[in-house]
């Protein structure tokens, strides 16, 4: 079973930029598809970004696109999101979640019960 540990949250003042990592247990995390959701005050769950198992698929929610970019680091074993240009609207906490099924469908990656693995999350303060 895969553990997920986030980092890199922290308070910024809009127009600032992040980078939160997720770090991973498993060595074979290429075999997961990997994605960051994000849970506001009031809010549901938000899907963020995703990226496939071989890292050449992206998807993105409409209003990180340009913004926001997710990445496999290969290095660390895990997953980045390099978050520019931040709003207070981004304010946040923001969850990684694995997934070992096979997701062809786009609607698939944005679906948070298709990860069956988390991370405990990583707050993100936007400031105006």
């Amino acid at each position: 079973q895969v553990q997920l540990v986030e980092s890199g949250g922290g308070l910024v003042q809009a127009g600032g930029s992040l980078r939160l990592s997720c770090a991973a247990s498993e060595r074979t995390l290429h075999r997961y598809a990997l994605a960051w959701f994000r849970l506001a005050p009031g809010k549901d769950y938000e899907f963020v970004a995703s990226i496939s198992k071989g890292g050449g698929v992206t998807y993105y929610r409409d209003s990180v696109k340009g913004r926001f970019t997710i990445s496999r680091n290969n290095e660390k074993n895990g997953v980045d999101l390099q978050m520019n240009s931040l709003n207070p609207e981004d304010t946040a906490v923001y969850y990684c979640g694995a997934s070992e099924e096979e997701l062809f469908r786009e609607t698939s990656y944005r679906t948070r019960r298709r990860y069956a693995y988390w991370g405990q999350g990583t707050q993100v303060t936007v400031s105006s």
